[in-house]
């Protein structure tokens, strides 16, 4: 178990509620402190409360976390110091803090090593420090997943492990391309991945799969293309925050409609923007427009994501739940059964969602 941010309460938990309690009664409406924030003054709580290292930190206690302090650009510097006034406002009144330095170094290393707990479609629960989980390294070919049970996290072997095997899990999403993923890891971990996969790049070109036509398109206008998906993908990011349900599903359908005039539906980048899509109609429980994005999407994330990977098995989960929806019980009962055989296995046999879903068949 580790340092756990989210919605639900255990009782051994009581005194970090009472710390998130008071400061909450104090500012009511206009409490608004970040995850990170958030996550951080838990774990100085908590170090306050256990001196010594805790049933987590068997392996290695959070102060012994990387924090990559010398690669930190001004902009993340700015980032933590944003956090330490947001921290110094919101528990003034209820923490110790050590100084400013050692604050730096610990955002750093929240920011480093926190893990981001999710539903069985993941959906977003809540942050958590794991400090032995956090010694695995990373790869885009991972023989391990981790899960969680509560406030546990649990880590199961997706691959055969001989003795004497390093462990690895991922840290990042696995759908995009050797340059999207380690873009991605260097500018979070700081680091550039060498796994198999990233040395011999050899699902990219199926990842990056342009649209066969008679007049094939130049080298020039690929790139443009991708450059112009990648600057979407941000942009939609930013567009969450002031568009509207609707505003945000024409994006999505206009940059579908332009990238659709080189690229091919199994595409990543075409991919991302019918998640995205699906994602809007769900909240606009438009189910029949979730259910197409849904049905483009599953069979290429069968094919780019590794086995058992949980982005398959939410897909496969929101695909039964809307069939179901939309009483089509048979195509249901099909993906549920999909979803199942990939969560048996990463989250276990006895997880809690497994029986959930079982009953979602039964009943049905």
């Amino acid at each position: 178990m580790g340092i756990f941010l989210g919605q639900s309460l255990q009782k051994e938990d009581w005194p970090m509620h009472k710390l998130e309690c008071s400061a909450m009664c104090i500012f009511g409406q206009k409490w608004n402190p970040s995850e990170t924030v958030r996550l951080t003054a838990r774990i100085l709580a908590k170090q306050k409360i256990h001196s010594e290292r805790t049933q987590s930190e068997k392996l290695l206690s959070v102060k012994e976390f990387e924090s990559h302090l010398d690669k930190l650009d001004n902009e993340k510097r700015e980032l933590i110091q944003n956090d330490i006034a947001a921290l110094h406002h919101f528990y003034s009144k209820h923490i110790e803090y050590p100084d400013n330095a050692a604050l730096v170094v610990l955002f750093a290393q929240v920011n480093c090593n926190g893990f981001t707990i999710e539903d069985e479609e993941l959906s977003h629960l809540g942050s958590a420090v794991f400090p032995d989980v956090a010694l695995m390294n990373h790869s885009c070919c991972p023989n391990v997943i981790v899960t969680y049970k509560g406030t546990l996290a649990e880590v199961r072997a997706v691959q055969e492990i001989e003795p004497g095997d390093e462990v690895f899990t991922s840290y990042i999403d696995l759908l995009y391309s050797t340059e999207d993923r380690n873009d991605r890891l260097r500018d979070s971990y700081f680091f550039t991945c060498d796994c198999r996969e990233c040395t011999t790049k050899e699902k990219d070109k199926e990842k990056l799969e342009i649209r066969k036509l008679n007049d094939p398109p130049s080298a020039e206008v690929v790139q443009g293309m991708i450059r112009y998906a990648r600057n979407m993908i941000e942009e939609f990011r930013r567009a969450k925050h002031y568009k509207s349900p609707s505003e945000l599903l024409e994006v999505c359908e206009l940059s579908l409609d332009k990238m659709g005039s080189v690229f091919e539906d199994s595409n990543v980048y075409m991919l991302h923007m019918m998640y995205q899509a699906m994602g809007v109609c769900l909240y606009m429980q438009d189910w029949e427009g979730a259910l197409r994005h849904g049905q483009k999407i599953i069979k290429p994330y069968s094919k780019h994501y590794p086995l058992y990977s949980l982005n398959v098995a939410s897909m496969w989960l929101k695909l039964g739940r809307l069939y179901m929806a939309l009483e089509n019980r048979t195509a249901g009962m099909k993906a549920l059964k999909k979803a199942i055989g990939i969560m048996e296995v990463a989250h276990g046999k006895d997880h809690l969602y497994i029986s959930e879903i079982k009953k979602e068949l039964e009943d049905h």
